[in-house]
């Protein structure tokens, strides 16, 4: 009996061992898979490395400005003659400078007088002459055409080839506005062409006795056009006589009608707008080798003046001179000293 409990015991101890070990391997085979299946979803669950996409690479040139450097200025025939190291009592800005008296022609005021210099724009002033004493019809119309256009320079122009306007007002602009294509137009379109009204300017010149004179065009854009301050004193006495240019000259703006369009112009002389001054006619000018230039009749302390500027330095410098001719013939009304400054040798 006792045999048989042991050998139960033993029996029950021998499938209680193998049931261990059948719920160890059982657990162990368990434990393991669970550990692959944790291994498998980490791995599926582990983010795929994000191929990015390169940017094409921009590459950013800096283009260097170079920098233009503005032609240097055309040295006027003034400041290549050396007439701005003449000196004056007033200062002026103008190389030559010459102011006398219209009814007795006393000099009061010389400065390289007799230097001959390009006139620019002021030969106008005798393009005027000629017209006006020509007599011709000022109500005809003329057509602006390319012959107009400036090669000179190439200096613009609000009168555009085939733009229609009577002589009077062509007249008009040249004299107030100094519209090149204007005077071209009334130099082109004289009787016997360019040629004879050139021809009739020389002539004129050599008339009134004007020997440092010479003119190649009615406009002044080229440098050819000369004459001395002395000649054109002479000049702007003879135009103040003609009542038509004393009144387009001195005009202070003018409008016209071309085509559709109506155009503003405008004095290009500042005084005849002021209230101090009392100008009777008047014309300006230039170009590079001229500098800038001014002719004017004026009547100051009850005196009638005539004013020449020439080879003026700065675009207002010519209307600052005759400011201080101004003020200095006020200052000395009665007996104003006559001034004379050093001349060109020989």
């Amino acid at each position: 009996m006792t045999f048989l409990v042991r050998l139960d015991a033993i029996v029950f101890f021998k499938l209680k061992e193998r049931h261990l070990k059948r719920l160890l391997i059982a657990t162990s085979l368990g434990l393991l898979t669970s550990l692959c299946t944790m291994h498998v979803q980490a791995a599926t669950n582990q983010k795929k490395p994000t191929v990015q996409k390169s940017k094409p690479m921009v590459v950013k040139t800096h283009v260097r400005r170079q920098m233009v450097k503005a032609a240097p200025a055309v040295p006027s025939f003034g400041q290549k003659a050396g007439l701005h190291a003449t000196n004056d009592i007033l200062d002026l800005k103008s190389s030559v400078a010459y102011v006398i008296d219209q009814d007795t022609h006393e000099v009061l005021l010389s400065k390289n007088d007799q230097a001959v210099l390009p006139i620019a724009s002021i030969t106008k002033l005798m393009t005027g002459v000629i017209i006006s004493e020509a007599q011709l019809p000022m109500d005809e119309s003329i057509t602006i055409t390319q012959d107009d256009v400036d090669t000179e320079k190439g200096s613009s122009s609000r009168l555009r080839v085939g733009a229609t306007l009577t002589r009077g007002e062509l007249l008009h602009l040249a004299l107030m506005a100094s519209e090149n294509r204007a005077a071209h137009a009334l130099g082109r379109t004289y009787p016997g062409g360019m040629s004879s009204f050139v021809g009739l300017m020389n002539a004129k010149a050599a008339q009134l006795g004007m020997r440092d004179t010479r003119y190649v065009e009615p406009t002044g854009l080229s440098s050819q056009n000369q004459s001395s301050a002395k000649d054109l004193a002479t000049l702007v006495g003879t135009a103040y006589h003609d009542a038509t240019l004393r009144e387009l000259s001195t005009s202070p703006s003018y409008k016209v009608e071309v085509g559709n369009r109506t155009l503003q112009y405008n004095n290009t002389n500042r005084l005849v707008k002021n209230p101090d001054w009392e100008i009777g006619l008047q014309k300006t000018g230039y170009i590079s080798e001229a500098g800038q230039c001014l002719v004017m009749q004026t009547r100051i302390a009850g005196r009638k003046l005539i004013m020449v500027f020439l080879d003026s330095a700065g675009k207002l410098s010519r209307l600052a001179d005759a400011e201080r001719v101004r003020r200095w013939v006020e200052s000395n009304p009665v007996a104003l000293q006559k001034v004379k400054t050093a001349q060109l040798p020989g």
